[in-house]
């Protein structure tokens, strides 16, 4: 067997090579956000959203930083969707098919993570109980370090 690269195998088989099925989709690893450095360097939320309006880790801090100051859920809620579906735009521009990990030990994938996670707790709190199910179930899959860093023992 050989191995092409990080979760896919190849399987030698009279001089055809299949790939290994059971293998899964290899993670995703999302470019650097340039937003995520200027958050970093303790820019406003608000401001970074209106240069990076694609930026995942810009929404999550927005989504974060109304969840802090106890904004209604319902924000939370709307600030996290839009992270969340601007993330699925870049994670499938860089070659995710809907399914697979996105490890949080990529600090370039915690972005759409958290947005992931603040989506799944908001619906929660709305009583949007098939979109928590749903959103923290897609976290778990992608990222079970993820799921314990943001969701784990707030689950139940």
């Amino acid at each position: 067997m050989t191995r092409l690269s990080e979760g896919t195998a190849l399987q030698d088989n009279g001089g055809m090579s299949h790939g290994d099925l059971m293998a899964g989709p290899p993670p995703t690893h999302l470019p650097d956000d340039p937003a995520a450095t200027e958050l970093t360097a303790g820019a406003e939320p608000t401001d970074v959203v209106r240069r990076h309006p694609a930026s995942p880790a810009a929404w999550a801090a927005l989504a974060e930083q109304a969840d802090a100051a106890e904004a209604d859920d319902v924000t939370v809620y709307a600030y996290a969707r839009v992270g969340y579906h601007r993330s699925l735009d870049l994670l499938r521009r860089n070659g995710w098919k809907g399914h697979g990990p996105v490890p949080w030990e990529h600090e370039s994938n915690r972005g759409f993570l958290r947005c992931l996670a603040l989506l799944a707790t908001s619906a929660r709190a709305i009583g949007e109980s098939d979109e928590w199910e749903r959103c923290s179930t897609f976290l778990r899959d992608s990222s079970p370090a993820a799921y314990d860093h943001l969701i784990g023992n707030t689950s139940s």
